[in-house]
């Protein structure tokens, strides 16, 4: 009494005019179900399988991707009636399925993002901005046609190490992909180092060089990190005026040139096994004199970024004939190295001991070396080794401050054309108000960033054609650790964010999603922990005696004053800003001891309070809309953690106390 339903697999279908041979595999399987119903205590009418003689199931031997149409077809169920005719019917293979999730899109980074346009527009003439903007969106475009690629195949490909030859020679050759060469050859072409020196644009070359990597970070496949010690080893060459000297000419002119032929990147070798930020203790190799400036290095090098690079600056003890030392910070001298020795290509000397295996940044090879007398050249005077590099982590932090706000940047986009194509409940993502809050609130966290680097960028311009006033060079030296400690964090919170926006697409490797995260996380321990820098915060403004604090207050005092002169929301918000500031000074003036436990939030606060003037003062100046709406929003927010934990008792001696205890007892 029961009909048979009989599934039909088809291996294989040959089709002519007069022939269509099918061979099949084929058995009855509707009892089977229908007694296990039964014992089921499930009773279903026995007519629901009486219109169904037999399923065909396609075999999919080629890709959907290479033709999603036939796919679909092939998808289908088909049915027949008891008139014999086919009906198709939807279904949901399970082993494939009809559905298939359209992903996020890169489009060109510049021309779509319209709040950067705007950004830089206010930063420069028109007439630079307009022919710099040419070569921007020209760039956008290589990126979304080619370089993300080579990016992608970075990660993928990640570098090794090969210790000895076929032949039992030890060679140590860090082996990388044809993505990773290409992306050196990339950035000499672009320039991405040359527009800062070529200074085409004078005090605006530095904002133009921003902009141009601030495109090309999130898809260099982590070569912007070479590429920040590049440009940080020739502004420490430039610095110490050595770029006409015949040790350093060379080098200067490869570090930045666009000649894809003779271009170099450099690395940078401070951290050893002792630590990383506290280099005067942490630092034993000694250097032992050879004959006039060179010396031979004996030490290990515990994290070597860009190890692959073609030269690297780092610091060393000179011993004197007895084999002694001075410790400290005294007793540092920076040296500047050939990673190979010319005419041979071998290494300089040099024992690449074993690739690190990190969280992130897997596209690049960072190791622990071993210079084993390594051939150097006394760069600084001696002792002042640690002085001599502060040239170079001010272009380093602003690298990695610009990386950050760039990763933010790229994340949100993606995570907001995923919204126009993610439907859930019967509705884009991008249609639910809870969906575009959150995406909303990530849009102002990145923006805010955004001016901070921009505002850097800014200052330094200004101070390497010798137009700023001691403001800004103050100003550039506070913001220096305060921008980057703050970015960096900021990307880690707006990557996690966005991955959570894609739900388990945000944490499966293949969609490319979780390294925004990995290599995020990286930018708050490289070039010093946000612990570290909020403690260089408080060394400015002890060495200026308190001067930076007060040339902070009043930079920021006169970015306001248009806003207060006006009504509406933007003078609220100035208002804000104000009261926080003259609060903060008073607590710090009565309280100085409550800085260096509350140091942490102190440099938040300035952070915030520093990109809230900025954007009152363009929403102001130029009435636009999203600078408005950018501003109140921003402004809206606690701008002052350090008052706000102070009023919680955070910073007292009972509260420090507690923590001891919770935490050690």
């Amino acid at each position: 009494m029961y009909h048979s339903c009989q599934i039909s697999y088809v291996e294989e279908q040959n089709k002519s005019a007069d022939t269509n041979k099918r061979v099949v595999c084929g058995y009855s399987f509707v009892k089977i179900i229908h007694f296990a119903l039964i014992q089921s205590n499930i009773f279903l009418p026995v007519t629901m399988f009486a219109n169904v003689r037999y399923v065909r199931f396609h075999r999919f031997s080629r890709g959907y991707k290479s033709d999603p149409k036939r796919y679909a077809r092939q998808s289908q169920l088909i049915q027949t009636d008891q008139q014999g005719k086919s009906v198709e019917v939807d279904f949901a293979r399970a082993k494939h399925g009809t559905f298939f999730q359209q992903p996020h899109q890169l489009r060109n980074p510049w021309t779509t993002d319209i709040f950067a346009n705007k950004l830089a527009q206010s930063y420069m003439p028109k007439e630079i901005f307009t022919q710099v903007t040419v070569d921007l969106s020209r760039f956008g475009d290589r990126i979304v046609n080619e370089i993300d690629a080579l990016g992608t195949q970075c990660e993928n490909e990640p570098p090794t190490l090969t210790h000895f030859d076929a032949w039992g020679n030890r060679i140590d050759e860090i082996n990388t992909s044809s993505a990773w060469k290409q992306q050196k050859i990339i950035s000499a072409e672009e320039g991405v180092v040359a527009i800062a020196y070529e200074n085409a644009y004078r005090e605006y070359s530095r904002i133009y060089q921003v902009l141009k990597l601030f495109l090309y970070a999130p898809s260099s496949g982590l070569y912007s990190c070479p590429i920040a010690m590049t440009d940080g080893a020739a502004k420490c060459i430039k610095s110490l005026g050595l770029t006409k000297q015949s040790s350093y000419k060379n080098a200067f002119e490869r570090l930045t040139t666009r000649d894809t032929s003779r271009f170099w990147t450099s690395g940078q070798w401070m951290t050893e096994k002792g630590g990383g930020s506290d280099v005067a203790n942490g630092t034993e190799t000694v250097a032992v004199h050879e004959g006039d400036d060179v010396y031979r290095l004996f030490g290990y090098k515990w994290f070597s970024s860009a190890t692959d690079s073609d030269m690297s600056l780092t610091l060393a003890r000179i011993v004197d004939s007895d084999g002694n030392s001075v410790q400290g910070t005294k007793g540092l001298t920076m040296f500047y190295l050939e990673t190979r020795n010319e005419g041979t290509d071998e290494l300089n000397n040099i024992d690449v001991v074993k690739l690190k295996n990190k969280l992130g940044t897997r596209q690049l090879p960072t190791a622990e070396l071993l210079l084993d007398g390594t051939r150097a050249i006394k760069m600084s005077n001696e002792g002042r080794g640690v002085a001599s590099i502060a040239d170079m982590l001010q272009i380093t932090r602003l690298h990695n401050s610009l990386s950050a706000v760039s990763g933010m940047r790229r994340s949100i986009a993606a995570a907001a054309d995923y919204a126009t194509k993610r439907k859930a409940f019967g509705n884009k993502l991008s249609r639910y108000p809870l969906h575009n809050n959150a995406l909303a609130e990530l849009e102002i966290e990145s923006r805010a960033g955004f001016v901070l680097i921009a505002e850097m960028a800014r200052l330094l311009g200004a101070e390497e054609n010798k137009v700023a006033t001691d403001n800004d060079k103050l100003m550039l030296r506070l913001l220096n650790p305060v921008v980057k400690l703050y970015t960096a964090k900021q990307a880690i919170q707006v990557a996690s964010e966005c991955l959570e926006s894609f739900g388990g697409q945000g944490y499966i490797e293949d969609t490319g999603l979780p390294k925004l995260l990995r290599d995020a996380q990286v930018l708050s321990i490289w070039e010093g922990t946000t612990n570290i820098l909020s403690l260089d915060v408080l060394r400015v403004l002890t060495k200026s005696n308190g001067q930076a604090l007060v040339c902070f207050n009043n930079v920021v005092s006169g970015r306001l004053r248009a806003a207060l002169s006006t009504g509406g929301d933007l003078k609220g918000s100035a208002e804000t800003v104000v009261a926080g500031l003259n609060e903060m000074a008073k607590v710090i003036t009565e309280n100085p001891q409550l800085l260096e436990v509350g140091a942490r939030y102190f440099s938040y606060s300035l952070a915030r309070a520093y990109s809230a003037a900025v954007l009152i003062d363009l929403a102001t100046k130029t009435g636009d809309k999203d600078f408005v709406i950018t501003a109140t929003r921003w402004s809206s927010q606690d701008l002052f953690p350090f008052l706000t934990n102070n009023k919680k008792g955070m910073f007292s001696a009972p509260y420090a106390k507690e923590n001891f205890d919770m935490l050690y007892a």
